[in-house]
């Protein structure tokens, strides 16, 4: 995998799974924990996650291959996917279905939230499944190229692990301003490489 390649990686998983943004979430999920409870669940949501988005890379293809999808269909239904998530992110329309997820969960119990919301659907979410699953189509059998994918996508959930750990401090400084300003940054960049998965698989498909 080439330097570019692994940056394209990296801000895709980092836009689509949004550390920054997941860090509220978590402080109100978490609220009225002590740090040494916090610290747990932050650990197991981001393990729980790691497994399941490494799962989805691995076998994803495989997956579609059995349901006769072909990667390229996969590409342009997956760079939609991504395209809408964006837009959501324009409009705050994301931040506020997750806050209802949240919400939802304190409110039906008040047990361990690291499997669910956090783990999935927050993190390992379909977005962040389809782009693993894109991210290693790309490798066309070279598992050097995919377990450096994996590798990228480990160092985001280690990003998103930090964030849970800062949350507080993070929210305080950043306030909900900040917060939105850079949501909606990130929902543009991901608007773009979703249209670079969609024309990708037009490409494949020789349509362009």
């Amino acid at each position: 995998m080439t330097s570019p390649e692994a940056i394209t990686a990296f801000v895709a998983l980092f836009v689509v799974i949004d550390p920054i943004g997941l860090a509220p979430l978590f402080v109100a999920l978490t609220q009225g924990m002590d740090a040494k409870a916090r610290r747990a669940i932050a650990l197991r949501s981001c393990g729980v996650a790691l497994g399941l988005l490494t799962l989805f890379g691995v076998a994803g293809e495989a997956v579609l291959g059995f349901l006769g999808i072909s990667m390229p269909a996969f590409r342009i239904a997956g760079g939609i996917l991504l395209f809408l998530t964006a837009l959501d992110m324009l409009f705050e329309r994301r931040t506020k279905r997750r806050e209802d997820q949240a919400a939802s969960k304190e409110d039906s119990a008040t047990d361990d939230p690291s499997v669910f919301p956090l783990a999935t659907p927050l993190i390992a979410g379909p977005g962040s499944i389809a782009t693993m699953i894109l991210l290693t189509g790309e490798a066309e059998a070279d598992w050097v190229h995919s377990a450096a994918v994996h590798g990228v996508m480990a160092v985001v959930l280690f990003c998103v692990l930090g964030m849970f750990l800062l949350a507080g401090v993070l929210e305080r400084l950043l306030g909900q301003v900040g917060i939105n300003v850079i949501t909606r940054l990130l929902g543009m960049l991901l608007a773009a490489l979703s249209v670079q998965f969609v024309l990708n698989g037009m490409i494949d498909l020789g349509v362009l």
